[in-house]
């Protein structure tokens, strides 16, 4: 199976024997696409020293300035997390956190997003993802290394490879999609068959700012007053995961609200 499509995301990496770590730990799993966002120190002889014989993971690493760049054309983001947060997000385990990114790369890239090696992801990053995971460390102490992380989550998705053998895609993916549906307590119709591509985070992020646009038009939204209302809504729409024609479809509604807005107030002006 290709994992081309499978990318290891790292935010913001404090110390760059890290990123060597995790470019070593990838490459024993047999992933390749490696994207650094914002790291304090790389290139790095450090960094090249803990990669070992994973230094062509290195080379071909993408370095971008914000996490929207890094995922900004997938299709299926999962990001970790160490503790929960303020508003709940769907979650998966390591499990189904892999069974979820190896099916989802059938049809579009998708990435798997680390946090900061002293505070993990910050809030607003975590809801530009579809999903969390946490990894069921030791209560007393469940901080693990980054490295240590990326190893343990791309040892899920080696085995989620191997528990599909075969080289007919389609039945690769259906020997998937059970454990593909592990989240808690809500359906997850992600990966049947379906007409149109999904929305990547582009997508979404385009038409979130759309629509918070418009309401603010109606006085429904008050920025003032923000009463946790658009991450509300970014999770509901994140849950459902819209695919292209559905936000375009959506799209088309805020326009035709907005024309209609300025037809009222062009008529009482």
């Amino acid at each position: 199976m290709d994992l081309s499509r499978i990318r290891i995301v790292l935010v913001q990496t404090t110390h760059p024997g890290n990123i060597g770590a995790a470019a070593r730990a990838m490459k024993n799993m047999g992933l390749t696409q490696l994207v650094l966002v914002n790291p304090r120190d790389f290139p790095s002889g450090v960094a090249l020293g803990r990669a070992a014989s994973a230094l062509d993971i290195l080379d071909n690493a993408q370095v971008v300035d914000s996490l929207d760049t890094a995922i900004a054309d997938c299709g299926l983001v999962i990001g970790t997390s160490a503790r929960s947060r303020s508003i709940p997000w769907p979650m998966v385990d390591p499990e189904g956190c892999a069974e979820k990114l190896v099916v989802a790369s059938n049809q579009n890239d998708v990435a798997l997003v680390f946090g900061r090696e002293d505070r993990g992801l910050s809030n607003d990053e975590l809801q530009l993802c579809h999903f969390h995971v946490q990894i069921p460390a030791n209560e007393e102490y469940p901080s693990l290394n980054i490295a240590a992380a990326v190893m343990l989550l791309c040892y899920e998705i080696r085995k989620a490879v191997l528990r599909a053998p075969g080289e007919d895609k389609a039945e690769n993916t259906d020997s998937l999609k059970q454990a593909a549906g592990k989240t808690q307590g809500i359906d997850d119709p992600i990966y049947e068959i379906w007409d149109q591509p999904l929305a990547t985070v582009a997508d979404l992020e385009g038409y979130l700012k759309h629509l918070e646009k418009v309401l603010v038009r109606l006085e429904f939204h008050d920025p003032e007053n923000p009463r946790q209302l658009m991450s509300r809504l970014r999770r509901l729409y994140s849950r459902i995961r819209p695919d292209t024609m559905e936000i375009n479809i959506l799209r088309g509604v805020l326009a035709s609200t907005e024309y209609q807005l300025d037809k009222k107030n062009r008529s009482e002006s």
